[in-house]
């Protein structure tokens, strides 16, 4: 007697055997590519070429744990935070210091050299931003861009190039603006490290979300933190803010109702592989709970910055510290 053949193996993973073809070309599909229909499962290829049932090509589109498209490149926004970083460590290196007094975070001083006044307070808002981004030494601008590549290959292929530039931005600007609240005036303070811990807080809450093992992250987070308030110079004000600021954009990133009262799936996935196919799950139905807490932070937030706006000082003038 002949031998029964084996089951098919998917044209997208050869070494995974599967019984699920696709619906629309019967080409057979792994759990890692099967996307839901409204009877049975679609390809990839398939659902991005157009759903079938008269919708927009990416309506069925496989989407990402915070509601984001998936993308080949699980690394692509961290490329260009990794590009930026650069671009401005090798413009510190040839322009010299003087950079580094425009760009870096300072609550307000007056500079040694030149005597003019510098700083948050005096309007130079811009500096919550740029010292995120900003290095001056070798080992420092090594260390980050090394968190950055590792950590956010983990976190951008879970919330998507949109979500991701946003938290990254985010968490830069909460760790400055905590760094700049409990900081000194007149302390120079830079670097991606706010950024980094956001990224790690984000992990944390990703870990979370995915009921995985929490025991990596947290001893990761303890050996971080040891880190941060045993060597001297570091700034742990950045490193907190971006860590507390990181944590709770992407709560409300993977927490929060969709457009359409959809939840976003939770079924675990590779966090490694630069192809995961997720896709939205329809079934749950909006939490009223959860779309009362989410409506009354919506309402509240906009009061909480303008308070934190009138409370931060015009003009520090007469008490500006000399560098």
């Amino acid at each position: 007697m002949d031998a029964q053949p084996g089951l098919p193996r998917c044209y997208r993973h050869p070494e995974t055997e599967t019984g699920i073809r696709c619906v629309r070309c019967d080409r057979p599909i792994c759990p890692r590519c099967m996307v839901s229909a409204s009877v049975g499962f679609q390809c990839p290829d398939c659902v991005r070429g157009g759903s079938g049932t008269g919708h927009a090509p990416d309506a069925n589109r496989p989407r990402t744990l915070a509601g984001g498209r998936t993308a080949e490149d699980g690394r692509f926004v961290t490329k260009i935070v990794i590009a930026v970083n650069l671009a401005l460590f090798l413009a510190v290196q040839v322009v010299g210091d003087r950079l580094v007094d425009d760009l870096a975070l300072i609550g307000y001083a007056r500079l040694s050299s030149s005597g003019e006044l510098v700083g948050v307070a005096d309007g130079e808002w811009y500096r919550l931003l740029t010292a995120a981004f900003l290095h001056q030494e070798i080992p420092h601008f090594l260390f980050n861009m090394l968190g950055l590549w590792v950590i956010g290959g983990i976190v951008e292929p879970e919330l998507g190039r949109i979500r991701y530039a946003a938290l990254v931005l985010l968490s830069g600007l909460s760790g400055s603006a905590l760094a700049y609240l409990l900081s000194p005036q007149n302390q120079f303070s830079l670097g991606a490290s706010g950024v980094v811990f956001g990224l790690i807080g984000a992990w944390a809450v990703l870990t979370r979300r995915r009921r995985y093992d929490m025991r990596p992250v947290v001893l990761f987070v303890a050996l971080s933190l040891l880190f941060t308030f045993t060597r001297p110079g570091i700034s742990w004000e950045a490193h907190i803010g971006g860590l507390v600021g990181g944590a709770l954009v992407t709560y409300g990133l993977v927490h929060a109702p969709g457009p359409a009262g959809t939840w976003c799936s939770t079924q675990p996935v590779d966090w490694f592989s630069c192809s995961t196919w997720e896709s939205c799950s329809s079934a749950r139905p909006r939490s009223p709970e959860h779309t009362g807490l989410w409506m009354s932070f919506r309402r509240s937030f906009p009061r909480v910055i303008h308070s934190v706006g009138r409370a931060l000082p015009a003009s520090c003038e007469e008490r500006a510290p000399h560098l």
